[in-house]
């Protein structure tokens, strides 16, 4: 078995911080595990004729909504910064693109942060999700069927952005929470669910 630690740089303002991961506590990664166990059971079930046929986890998108507190910009400052901690990459601003005075939006204002995670940061944010942050929310109780819509896709909803272990809790002066889609290349959601549970989702 292959060693897989990881090595990310990230700078929130002028700060840099080094973050090591190691995926190989006794286990394949899940990019060796969806070749080596996932993709035969896959092509065994749904009779595949090749492995280009297999679903596989394409993207995975993070969003979260400023809400009221889309003018309070030191908190905007603290929510990008976490999210850089968490997905080893910087958010883009998602923007309004016109203005609606029944919610006090104007054209150009910032509706949330939006990420976008693709290959390996893809895989290592998916390893931590599963084996790290899930199991530490809190009464959580697995996710539910309806979590994945009729083309395969899994949308979570994270309450606390804290489950993370990058997150230091002493240095946290606002929790807030995020959506988690991962986008497959499955065609129904009978070949997601069952991506999704052998690569370890809980699902119920």
């Amino acid at each position: 078995m292959t060693s897989h630690v990881a090595c990310f740089i990230v700078f929130c303002n002028s700060e840099r911080k080094i973050i090591f991961y190691d995926f190989n506590i006794n286990m394949l990664s899940l990019l060796e595990k969806y070749k080596k166990e996932i993709m035969p059971v896959m092509k065994k079930k749904f009779h595949y004729l090749n492995d280009l046929a297999v679903p596989k986890v394409k993207k995975v998108v993070i969003n979260v909504g400023t809400g009221k507190n889309r003018e309070n910009q030191k908190l905007l400052e603290e929510i990008e910064k976490s999210l850089i901690l968490i997905a080893g990459q910087k958010p883009v601003k998602t923007l309004s693109k016109k203005s609606i005075a029944a919610f006090k939006t104007r054209k150009g204002m910032q509706l949330g942060m939006k990420i976008t995670l693709r290959r390996y940061k893809m895989y290592s944010f998916l390893e931590r999700l599963i084996n790290l942050a899930l199991p530490r929310t809190r009464d959580f109780r697995g996710l539910s069927v309806n979590a994945i819509d009729n083309f395969g896709n899994l949308t979570i909803g994270i309450k606390e952005h804290i489950v993370f272990p990058e997150i230091s809790h002493e240095n946290v002066h606002s929790i807030f929470g995020f959506g988690i889609t991962v986008v497959t290349s499955a065609k129904s959601k009978e070949e997601g669910l069952e991506l999704f549970k052998l690569m370890g989702f809980p699902i119920k």
